[in-house]
């Protein structure tokens, strides 16, 4: 019986339809959940929306105790398109390989990989590891060269008249536009629009027909083929090679080198392993795109079902409106996982409905993720939090199989980025300033706050600008401090004085603010609903004037961490005792 969508997140809806699918397709049988991803070149953390999204449903049905596959196909057969942008030990050499399949590219110089394929596949495995997302991987290069599809090959050429009278109803239609592509399945729709030949029109329809299967060509290895004869009795298959004149006929009953064309290849895959849930981006949802004819070509042809279908939005990063894997240098998931921790970045996939967007900072805006984070565990903690953020917050910390590891001590991520910045990561300096912030319980090894230490130095060390980086002053700025009026000595002095008896983060909190309400002849405990609005204008210039002594810049990092990491010696030397 469904849950009320009242009580329920997204994830718990989709579990109840998908359940509930599953069991009026397949009773009894495991349910299917699938993904695609090409290892085309990096998969970026748009593409990991293609695996969150179904992950956290089949995590949800695994909680419930039934049995669900989660498929990630990874179209390594599909054909090396063009050599990707700033890739590192990739040149313009690479441009020879363009129409091979991806496993018969080599891996960029220096890579342990055998393969393209496999190099870009082991660094998106590795982070789904970290991530703690469960599957079942394959490949679709091992799929058809082992002749597993040859059945569905053989079938689909015996109704191929069928499937083009599905396509001609789009063809006169106006295709998706590029600008929107944010491909989980990389370039699967312009393969599509390709068909099975560099001389054939849309989808394949040629001057021989319409074929949906594409041979590599058995000489130079490349899908710059168009098959020329087909005969169904006998399976003969002709092709030639608009890249190398090759020519060869061969047995599609025994043949196993080529594939299906993407819009029947994926509709295929659906009836083939009775895919139950499986999401798709904006690209592959819009009219007459992959999703769409798939849902006819599943049915018509194969007679499977079209799986529960949920469109994903974009994800962004910083000030970027979308990301394309065509480009080098898109943030990876193991770019994310090296300045956030799994639990942050899965709950940035599982707080968002699908259709949603959002953005993943790489930016200054960590600092305030974490804290939003922080805050949201307080509230799950104390049994303040709404259901819908408790939902979010289980399904991030943890899968069925169990939590995910986390930091035994989760101090704040800007303070220890802070420390980090001072500190240069010097391990000494680090555990004695985090050991000061709260003097009634010590920290006594940075294990306490690992990996969170280890991610915000990560991101102080490769995402912040060297010119943004704090240097602390070696010498204290004598004519700055001789050029001060009497309240500005005496607000060093308040500070001074005060430095023995509030050496923590909250007294050295309490004190820094407290100053300019002192100057003024309030208490320093006084709240702003107190005070006047001059005072804020008073604990700013104060601030001011302690950057530029301690660190010669108007802002930088909170300053109780600040001088807690300069150390007090270091602090009265420098303010000018």
């Amino acid at each position: 019986m469904a849950q009320s969508t009242e009580t329920t997140d997204w994830v718990s809806r989709y579990a109840d339809e998908v359940i509930e699918e599953s069991e009026r397709r397949a009773p009894g049988k495991p349910v299917v959940v699938a993904s695609g991803l090409s290892p085309s070149g990096p998969i970026h953390l748009g593409n990991l929306r293609e695996v969150m999204t179904p992950h956290l449903v089949a995590d949800e049905i695994r909680r419930r105790g039934h049995e669900v596959r989660h498929l990630i196909s990874w179209d390594d057969y599909d054909r090396y398109r063009k050599v990707p942008n700033g890739v590192v030990g990739v040149d313009d050499s690479w441009a020879e390989h363009i129409g091979r399949p991806l496993t018969a590219v080599p891996a960029p110089k220096g890579s342990p990989y055998a393969s393209w394929a496999e190099h870009f596949k082991a660094a998106m495995v590795e982070a789904l590891g970290e991530l703690g997302v469960e599957f079942d991987g394959i490949s679709q290069t091992e799929q058809y060269t082992s002749g597993t599809y040859r059945e569905q090959i053989l079938h689909a050429m015996k109704h191929r008249g069928d499937i083009d009278a599905i396509l001609d109803q789009y063809r006169t239609k106006k295709a998706p536009a590029k600008k929107q592509s944010q491909k989980p399945l990389d370039e699967a729709e312009l393969e599509a629009a390709e068909g099975s030949g560099a001389a054939a029109d849309d989808d394949g329809t040629g001057s021989a027909g319409y074929f949906p299967y594409k041979p590599y060509c058995g000489d130079c290895g490349k899908d710059l083929t168009t098959v020329t004869a087909y005969d169904d009795d006998t399976t003969e298959l002709t092709y030639t090679c608009t890249a190398c004149d090759f020519s060869e006929t061969v047995r599609l009953s025994e043949f196993n080198r080529g594939k299906l064309v993407w819009k029947v290849d994926w509709p295929m895959r659906w009836a083939y392993e009775g895919v139950v849930f499986e999401p798709s981006g904006v690209d592959h949802s819009s009219p007459g795109s992959s999703f769409q004819v798939g849902g006819q070509i599943v049915g018509s042809i194969f007679g499977g079902k079209q799986p529960i279908g949920p469109m994903y939005a974009f994800v962004g990063i910083s000030g970027m409106a979308k990301m394309s894997s065509s480009k080098g240098g898109v943030p990876t998931p193991g770019d994310a996982l090296k300045i956030m921790e799994p639990q942050i970045l899965r709950w940035l996939y599982a707080r968002r409905r699908p259709n949603q967007s959002f953005k993943i900072a790489f930016d200054q805006e960590i600092q305030r993720l974490y804290d939003e984070w922080d805050k949201l565990e307080g509230k799950v903690a104390d049994g303040s939090a709404l259901p819908a953020d408790v939902a979010a917050h289980s399904r991030a910390v943890g899968t069925a199989a169990g939590e995910l590891p986390k930091t035994p001590r989760p101090m704040a991520y800007r303070t220890l980025a802070s420390v980090a910045d001072i500190t240069a990561g010097a391990e000494d300096q680090t555990l004695r300033i985090l050991s000061e912030l709260d003097p009634a319980d010590p920290l006594s090894s940075l294990d306490e706050v690992r990996p969170r230490l280890d991610r915000a130095e990560a991101w102080i060390n490769t995402q912040v600008p060297a010119d943004q980086r704090t240097v602390v002053r070696k010498e204290a700025d004598t004519e700055l401090i001789k050029s001060l009026d009497d309240q500005g000595r005496a607000s060093l002095r308040l500070l001074l004085d005060g430095l023995d008896s509030h050496w923590s983060l909250d007294g050295l909190t309490h004190l820094v603010y407290g100053v300019p309400k002192v100057q003024a002849g309030f208490s320093a405990d006084a709240t702003p609903k107190e005070l006047p609005a001059e005072i804020k204008v008073a604990q700013r210039t104060f601030f001011a004037l302690l950057y530029h002594l301690l660190v010669g810049r108007d802002t930088g990092p909170r300053l109780p961490t600040l001088l807690l990491a300069v150390g007090q010696e270091r602090v009265r030397k420098l303010l000018g005792e």
